[in-house]
């Protein structure tokens, strides 16, 4: 039986997150020996309320970077259905910042919770513009020793390459830890950087792009860790 991904997101050939979202996968299938199949379910395609008809079909969902979505709210959507019915999900970048708004709107209440990128003038970022862009930096991560992320790495410190010039609006950053969605992990200025949902088969948001780490030989360690949770939740269905 194939194991079934969903990549949400709206694909661009042109973009190298898009391309190296696609091979990361493949990578990390080959070393597990599964039989896995990826579709690209564009962000407008899951705006209906049906959708959830389609997301039930995968066995994982990766939110994948290239915000503002032509649909922040088909974004939402998949990302709440993972939430609420133990799907494994992997956001990064652009997955990761609308993992924070979903979060925010339909757990913490905050209505009005949204991105700089869609309203830069809103009453309630979330998501705001960086002070210094992240495009093709690497800088060094530090892992809470106990979150999920951690032991799917095997080490508490990683070095990742990010994409974005977006992240979690520093005057929200509490808010965040008042509730099951964890700060796993924080750059050197302690920022937020990753985040991971308590009591979930595998529920992980990172601002930085780890499939363009991943190489064929050395599958990224976090792709692995959620497509192993996708087969495991598969075998239980």
């Amino acid at each position: 039986m194939k194991t079934a991904i969903a990549i949400i997101g709206d694909y661009d050939p042109a973009f190298a997150p898009h391309r190296a979202t696609d091979a990361a996968l493949a990578h990390a299938a080959s070393a597990l020996g599964f039989d896995m199949a990826s579709t690209w379910l564009p962000t407008a395609s899951l705006d209906a309320r049906d959708a959830q008809e389609a997301l039930a079909s995968f066995s994982g969902l990766w939110v994948a970077p290239g915000s503002p979505y032509q649909s922040m709210q088909g974004a939402l959507r998949a990302i709440r259905f993972a939430r609420e019915n133990g799907v494994p999900l992997l956001g990064t970048c652009g997955g990761f910042q609308h993992i924070i708004l979903e979060y925010a709107r339909h757990v913490l209440g905050f209505a009005d919770a949204t991105h700089a990128e869609y309203d830069p003038y809103a009453s309630n970022l979330f998501i705001s513009r960086l002070a210094c862009s992240l495009v093709g930096r690497a800088l060094e991560i530090s892992l809470q020793p106990e979150s999920l992320v951690a032991r799917t790495y095997g080490t508490t410190a990683a070095t990742e390459q990010y994409y974005c010039n977006f992240g979690v609006n520093p005057n929200c950053a509490a808010l965040l830890t008042s509730g099951e969605l964890a700060v796993v992990g924080s750059d050197a200025e302690g920022e937020v950087r990753v985040v991971e949902l308590r009591d979930h088969p595998f529920f992980v948001g990172t601002l930085f792009v780890p499939q363009l780490r991943s190489q064929a030989e050395n599958p990224h360690p976090l792709v692995m860790g959620f497509l192993r949770a996708a087969g495991h939740t598969q075998k239980m269905e």
